[in-house]
């Protein structure tokens, strides 16, 4: 998709959708958390990894625009990019697709917080360094690696090791 460098496979779960077979809205913020938590540890180490050094990232606002309906046993890709990055804030932007086709996109806003405290803390520069690496990146090769950014998750939402 356009200006995405990563993404991450998901297939929709029965569990996931309504007696037409259609997935549920809700299950869409949780397949954006899937990919921005891939995206994590493909570029920076891993979501754990943070928070083992104190830092913690809270969603402050999300935001879904639904085109077309997932069904039951659909094979998507979830796309996700940084889109904004500053102080000690953060903003993902996703897109949905099944078969190249949009079906929805949207976005999360996030803070970065002080583990102990819970009070606003600034991006740590490894972490936007890294982001800002990846982000500027040719389009589908991670920074210094020929391989394309794209992991498939499991039924548990988790990255298979590559």
């Amino acid at each position: 998709m356009a200006g995405f460098r990563f993404s991450t496979d998901i297939r929709v779960r029965f569990a996931e959708t309504d007696a037409q077979g259609v997935a549920h809205n809700s299950n869409y913020l949780v397949w954006f958390e899937i990919a921005r938590i891939a995206y994590l540890e493909e570029f920076a180490g891993g979501y754990p990894a943070l928070r083992e050094t104190g830092l913690e990232s809270f969603v402050l606002e999300s935001h879904v625009r639904y085109r077309l309906p997932a069904h039951f046993d659909d094979r998507l890709q979830i796309h996700a990019r940084v889109g904004e990055l500053r102080g000690a804030r953060f903003r993902f932007d996703y897109e949905v697709t099944r078969n190249g086709e949009v079906i929805a996109d949207g976005w999360t806003a996030h803070a970065c917080v002080d583990g102990q405290t819970l009070r606003p803390t600034r991006i740590p520069p490894a972490l936007s360094s890294a982001i800002r690496e990846a982000e500027a990146s040719p389009l589908g090769e991670p920074p210094g690696s020929p391989r394309p950014l794209h992991r498939s998750a499991d039924a548990d939402g988790r990255c298979a090791p590559r």
